[in-house]
């Protein structure tokens, strides 16, 4: 049979074109539902990373989602991963922290959600009370922004030192505008402050770093309370707050079976931030 050439073409090119077209479909399909269903966060190793996995089995369970915990042993990392790609979110710091890094990095990153607030307490190996600290006391301060002002910030509450600003969140010991106990101040890495704790008088640890070294809040000489305004976050990248994977994290992890694991590890020491 004498066909036309022409007639024998556009049937191959028309399926050639549906095939490619199909395929497109497929792997648009392939990579909308691996990126929706799959997610990388950033924990800090320790007990913050335990109640994480309660919150990835819930995502698993309700949600569909598989969450990836990558843990991190100080609180710089995690934030650069987060800016290089390498995680989808972090879990692991409070708003002026956030903020102090953003300032000084120029991270575009968003709020996702809430999650707990770990209150910072001043521990001591040598005294039973504050008011037994002597002049001249050694006290270590953990080293980063905002968690240093912190600590300062709770001194000159407890009237133990005078700030320039006690409103700065990110006062150093060159802000202590009256130190009128001569305290020579330390300034050590947080997760070395367990470390350290025997070789000061008094060091201002983190709850993240305070209970696996075997204190509990309740040992402390001074503490935040429940008011405080350091609630931890779920960060991710600016535009990706409100995708549903980790909208899902969010809802995962604000969850009563989240809320009951972090009494058990904190001892009653971690304050839902949500709520």
């Amino acid at each position: 049979m004498n066909t036309p050439l022409a007639h024998v073409l556009r049937p191959a090119r028309l399926l050639g074109a549906a095939a490619l077209l199909g395929a497109g479909l497929i792997a648009g399909c392939g990579g909308d539902d691996a990126e929706t269903q799959s997610i990388k966060v950033g924990t800090v190793a320790g007990p913050e990373t335990d109640v994480m996995q309660v919150a990835k089995q819930i995502a698993k369970d309700e949600y569909g989602l598989d969450v990836e915990i990558v843990e991190f042993t100080d609180y710089v990392s995690p934030n650069a991963a987060l800016a290089d790609g390498s995680l989808d979110a972090n879990a692991f710091q409070h708003e002026p922290y956030l903020n102090s890094m953003v300032e000084d990095r120029g991270y575009d990153f968003a709020i996702a959600g809430k999650t707990f607030v770990y209150p910072i307490g001043a521990y001591s190996e040598r005294y039973d009370d504050i008011a037994d600290l002597p002049d001249g006391a050694s006290i270590a301060l953990p080293n980063d922004p905002s968690n240093e002002g912190r600590s300062l910030i709770l001194m000159h509450n407890e009237g133990l030192i005078e700030l320039n600003d006690p409103e700065n969140l990110e006062a150093t010991p060159i802000d202590i505008s009256n130190n009128p106990h001569d305290y020579e101040f330390r300034e050590i890495e947080a997760a070395q402050l367990p470390r350290v704790l025997p070789d000061v008088d008094l060091a201002f640890i983190n709850n993240t770093f305070a209970q696996p070294a075997g204190l509990s809040l309740d040992d402390a000489l001074i503490k935040e309370g429940p008011e405080s305004p350091y609630v931890n976050l779920i960060v991710t990248r600016e535009g990706k707050q409100d995708d549903e994977a980790i909208q899902n994290l969010v809802k995962a992890y604000q969850s009563q079976a989240v809320i009951d694991k972090a009494d058990e590890l904190f001892k009653g020491a971690a304050v839902p931030g949500w709520k």
